[in-house]
C-alpha cells in the first residue's frame, strides 16, 4: 500500500493512470500527453509499475502500458475500512438525533 501511495502522490503519475485506465498505450502515446522528456515519462512509468500500479508488454520495440487496478487493492481496503466505519457511526449519530428530535417533539 505504501508504494501505491508514494506512486501516485505525484499528479502526472495519477495522470497516466487515467490514460491508461481503459487500454493500453506505448510510452511515446503516453509522453505526448505531457510537456516533459519522454526519459522523465520514463521514470515515472517506472515508478507506477514498481508499485503494481502499471503492466507492461513489449510489441516489437514498443512497450506497451496498461493500469492493473489490482494495485490498489490494499488502498482502497483500508479506505473502505476507515470511511465505512466512520459512516457507521456517522449514521447511527443522525439516527439517534433523529430519535430524539422525534421524542421532544412529541412532547
Amino acid at each position: 500500500m505504501s508504494g501505491a501511495l508514494r506512486a501516485i502522490a505525484e499528479p502526472r503519475r495519477r495522470e497516466i493512470l487515467r490514460l491508461v485506465r481503459d487500454g493500453e498505450l506505448s510510452a511515446g502515446e503516453i509522453a505526448s500527453h505531457f510537456e516533459v522528456t519522454r526519459p522523465a515519462i520514463s521514470q515515472h512509468l517506472g515508478v507506477l509499475k514498481e508499485a503494481g500500479l502499471l503492466s507492461q508488454r513489449r510489441e516489437g520495440a514498443r512497450r506497451l502500458y496498461r493500469a492493473r487496478p489490482e494495485g490498489l487493492d490494499g488502498l482502497r481496503d483500508f479506505l473502505q475500512d476507515f470511511w465505512g466505519d466512520r459512516l457507521r457511526r456517522l449514521k447511527w449519530e443522525v439516527e439517534a438525533e433523529g430519535q430524539r428530535r422525534s421524542r421532544t417533539s412529541a412532547n
